[in-house]
């Protein structure tokens, strides 16, 4: 990643402004760049005002409203996954700001913070800080530090920042923003960018030099691995009887689908998704496995523990991937690791590529097909007809399997939730992007549904965080506003955070919002059963007369909820109900919720069980025979554990 010169402007002299101005219009002329296609990288600021940014940003926001749009929310934490959903659907080269004011404004950040720094997309966090000059000490919403002056509440941004800085003088911004910029841009460094504002720093004014403001371009560099590291990895895919490629996320951020759909189609290798790479190849492409791990499907996990080697493109390996390290159990496997981060690259051992993934993946290509060496032709790689056999055969009973969840007997029933993604399947096309993040969804989706696009699957599985989903289908469809996009919720991801309605009524932005009621936390609700903990805490219904929750269920009503907000609501009693609901909110143009309660029984969901296991501690001693058997079950997973080095 570097940056260019100056495109346009003067760049001698200097102008008085307050920081805040100065930030707004340094903002507002920084660019990214990559194969050739020029963008703004900061295309947007989101805000709340308080006392420690009003009379800062918010008036430099108004001072040059022509050149920085901004967006209103209602949560500080929902504002960052806007703006997080923005960038993701953005390919990572354009991101938004968010600013808050002090205290409670800026801690809210935390959480959204987190997410986009774990899941590797760039957003610029503006949060007010208390007086750099101290005038009165404490000011209101100041926390004292009695061992350290210099602390604030914002410094609980430090760790999942990766990037942060005070601005305590005027002129410390010029390095810190130039700084901010680079991260922000850099495809292996980006996450969430801190710069804390002291709200008289914002305030105050200073000669600023003319050539910070010129327009900057940060080109994101596509970097090449190491030639000696993809010889050795040309010689290990040739020497492989059972290669499985694992396409994570970092395939879609350096738009690397179509080589990867290439390479697989030419070599046969089948290709399968983590949650961030689902989407990689369509659902119907002859290489495409399905998810893996915990969550994935039978045929993905089954070549996955046969495979002698695996190529993992842009995942880091996260433990519903690995099966908490029990998946890849041949013993003679080995791995190839390509990604951006040397980080993630170096993981499980094996030869690690550093480099951008479509680079990676077409170099990889290039060596594999027929070449000429020293006057030997080498052939074209390709597997064993019979491994390809074997694996598409698998994939079709999968396909079987993933119909009978979504068929339904009776449309006059309820439906399963299965049965909800099966009518979604029948009326979407490639156009439509469908957002989730929480609860059981996650696991149904990547198991059956069947990705028409590239950017169809917007799952945020990095952090898993409840409440991410309507906020981040506003930024998404800021992102693309002439497509459908789908925000599915359960009733206990709703109830986190269902604010931002008020803002895409506000702004006219028409998000489609599914909530799916079945009374508590259903996921967790099922996986507190698996594990001896006995659904305790997990439903949403009254207390019974043993104190349990177990009564009847509460009479909330999300959907009358979700109106009062502002929203069109279509409710929907049975299948056929929700078919022509769901039909009314693809076509609608303002935003729409369909609200639906689902069949929760599990010997009628139709979901298949977890192809893989999932390490969650289970009580080593008790006396309830539930976590006594459930203790016996991790026991015996557990030995399967392995550590690939």
């Amino acid at each position: 990643m570097s940056t260019s010169g100056s495109t346009s402007g003067s760049t001698s002299g200097t102008s008085r402004l307050t920081v805040a101005q100065a930030l707004v219009r340094f903002l507002a002329a920084q660019y990214t760049e990559r194969s050739g296609i020029r963008q703004r990288l900061i295309t947007g600021t989101w805000g709340i005002f308080g006392h420690g940014n009003v009379a800062g940003i918010g008036q430099a926001l108004v001072e040059y409203a022509d050149d920085m749009p901004f967006h209103q929310g209602r949560n500080e934490q929902a504002m960052v996954h806007a703006a997080v959903g923005y960038a993701r659907q953005s390919g990572r080269l354009c991101a938004q700001a968010v600013t808050t004011s002090i205290g409670p404004g800026a801690t809210n950040l935390v959480t959204g913070a987190a997410l986009a720094t774990i899941n590797h997309i760039p957003v610029l966090l503006l949060p007010g800080d208390v007086f750099a000059s101290r005038p009165a000490d404490p000011v209101l919403q100041q926390l004292e530090v009695p061992y350290a002056g210099d602390v604030s509440v914002n410094d609980c941004l430090r760790p999942v920042s990766k990037y942060f800085d005070r601005i305590t003088r005027p002129e410390a911004l010029i390095p810190a923003a130039l700084q901010a910029m680079r991260v922000l841009a850099d495809p292996a460094e980006t996450g969430a960018v801190t710069l804390a504002l002291p709200q008289d720093v914002q305030a105050e004014a200073w000669e600023w030099p003319e050539e910070f403001f010129r327009e900057r371009v940060w080109r994101v560099a596509e970097q090449m691995p190491e030639q000696r590291d993809l010889y050795d990895a040309v010689r290990a895919v040739r020497a492989a009887g059972r290669p499985l490629i694992i396409a994570g996320g970092g395939v879609h951020h350096s738009r690397a689908e179509h080589v990867l759909g290439l390479l697989a189609e030419q070599t046969g290798i089948p290709v399968a998704s983590t949650q961030a790479g689902k989407g990689s190849l369509v659902h119907d492409h002859s290489q495409d496995v399905g998810g893996i791990g915990h969550t994935g499907t039978a045929t993905a996990n089954q070549l996955a523990r046969t495979a002698d080697l695996v190529i993992g493109v842009g995942t880091r390996y996260t433990d519903f991937t690995t099966a908490s390290g029990t998946l890849f159990d041949n013993p003679d496997v080995r791995f190839v690791n390509l990604n951006i981060a040397g980080f993630d690259a170096h993981k499980m051992g094996g030869i690690s590529l550093v480099g951008d993934a479509r680079v990676g993946l077409q170099q990889l290509w290039d060596k594999l097909r027929e070449h000429v060496v020293d006057t030997e032709i080498i052939p074209a790689h390709r597997v064993d007809p019979a491994y390809e056999m074997d694996y598409r055969e698998a994939k079709a009973r999968w396909e079987d399997l993933v119909s009978q969840a979504y068929a339904v007997p009776d449309e006059k029933m309820p439906p399963t939730q299965a049965q909800v993604l099966g009518l979604l399947d029948e009326l979407v096309t490639g156009d439509d992007i469908l957002i989730n993040a929480a609860g059981s969804l996650p696991g149904d989706l990547h198991k059956l549904w069947r990705t028409r696009s590239r950017d169809q699957y917007h799952v945020e599985y990095g952090y898993s965080c409840m409440g991410y989903e309507i906020p981040a289908a506003i930024g998404v469809k800021l992102a693309a506003p002439d497509r459908p996009v789908w925000a599915l919720v359960g009733d206990g991801t709703y109830l986190i955070m269902p604010t931002e309605i008020v803002t895409a009524v506000q702004e006219g932005i028409a998000i489609k919002v599914v909530i799916l009621q079945n009374h508590g936390y259903a996921s967790i609700g099922g996986l507190s059963e698996a594990v001896g903990g006995e659904r305790f805490g997990t439903a949403y219904r009254f207390r019974a007369g043993d104190g349990t929750y177990t009564g009847d269920p509460l009479p909330v009503d999300l959907a009358a909820n979700a109106e009062s907000l502002g929203m069109r609501v279509l409710r929907a009693g049975t299948v056929r109900d929700l078919r022509e609901a769901l039909k009314e909110a693809r076509a609608s143009d303002v935003p729409t919720c369909v609200y639906v309660e689902t069949e929760t029984a599990d010997t009628v969901s139709g979901v298949p069980p977890a192809q893989a296991w999932w390490d969650v501690p289970v009580a080593e001693t008790a006396s309830r025979p539930s976590a006594v058997e459930a203790r016996e079950e991790y026991d015996r997973q557990a030995r399967a554990r392995r550590r690939h080095l």
